[in-house]
């Protein structure tokens, strides 16, 4: 693949990541069972909430591991941020399409999320490879917790919803146990107490807008 069409692969999947339409490679979990089964509107409401979370968290995701490809030093760094960056693309695909299935929408602050990641990728790669890589243990960790306390949020009858964050949840650990294999250290505490911290604001107001 040659530089330009390197480029244009990466600025389609953020555009797609910014304003909708990524394609999954692998099939939606729980795509068998009913869309919004059982589902009354406050339930769908609240699901459709935690999804766009979910998706927001994906947007970041794309931002962060293109950002952290850009300046990564090892190629094989890079072919491993690749590949998990291609499964944080079908987590994308899955959330945007099961909010279409609630009837609700992605969130309108997706370009300020690509773009806040992209630059705090972009540092982390900068400060070199271990600390990128440091940097996608803690985010993946972070990732996972939310996720398992998704799945105690999500209504019981909510079957679609919870296959695709169980999925996510088990491809997450796999992200961060690769990052961990790759040579990512831990990073300090400080660090991770201002992730958490950034978290907590995204989660808050991607709930709503």
């Amino acid at each position: 693949m040659t530089p330009v069409d390197r480029f244009i692969l990466e600025f389609d999947t953020a555009l797609r990541s910014v304003v909708g339409g990524a394609n999954a490679q692998r099939p939606t979990p729980g795509s068998e069972t009913g869309a919004n089964l059982a589902l009354d509107a406050e339930q769908r409401k609240h699901a459709a909430g935690l999804m766009r979370i979910n998706h927001v968290g994906e947007v970041c995701a794309q931002a962060l591991y293109q950002s952290q490809k850009l300046v990564a030093r090892n190629s094989e760094i890079k072919e491993m941020l690749d590949h998990s960056a291609q499964e944080e693309l079908d987590h994308l695909a899955w959330c945007e399409t099961r909010l279409k299935e609630l009837g609700s929408h992605t969130s309108y602050l997706n370009p300020f999320w690509y773009a806040g990641s992209f630059a705090i990728g972009l540092a982390a790669g900068l400060a070199g490879d271990k600390w990128s890589l440091g940097f996608v243990v803690e985010t993946e960790k972070q990732v996972e917790n939310h996720l398992e306390s998704h799945l105690k949020k999500l209504p019981e009858e909510d079957h679609r919803s919870r296959a695709i964050v169980d999925q996510m949840r088990i491809d997450e650990i796999e992200h961060g146990q690769a990052a961990l294999n790759a040579g990512g250290v831990t990073l300090p505490e400080p660090i991770q107490k201002i992730m958490q911290a950034m978290s907590k604001v995204m989660t808050s107001a991607a709930y709503k807008i």
